[in-house]
């Protein structure tokens, strides 16, 4: 089940305290976003990073209208414990088949 983000607190630098509707909580640090560019060179900018809110019917936390994050990764975080299976890559890639000369 989707834990939705139910309360968020700024905590200095790119770190975010949050709180899900089961309770749990925990603070992730957003720093890691920095090397990713596109939209998320913005959190660079310290005054537009904690310019952020929860959005109310996804439950979900965002920056204006450029950027969000997906509860499940901000749960994953925050708590330590897994992404759902569907959201976690293959294990092992995909093997190859050899084309047969047939």
């Amino acid at each position: 089940m989707i834990q939705d983000v139910a309360s968020a607190k700024y905590e200095g630098d790119n770190k975010i305290e949050l709180t899900f509707e089961d309770g749990a909580t925990g603070v992730v640090d957003f720093s890691k976003y920095l090397s990713k560019g596109g939209v998320f060179e913005r959190f660079k900018d310290l005054e537009f990073f904690k310019n952020f809110r929860i959005h109310e019917e996804l439950g979900v936390l965002t920056w204006g209208d450029a950027i969000d994050i997906a509860p499940e990764t901000l749960y994953a975080e925050a708590t330590g414990s897994a992404l759902p299976d569907w959201v976690e890559p293959p294990k092992t890639p995909p093997r190859a088949r050899k084309v047969s000369d047939g």
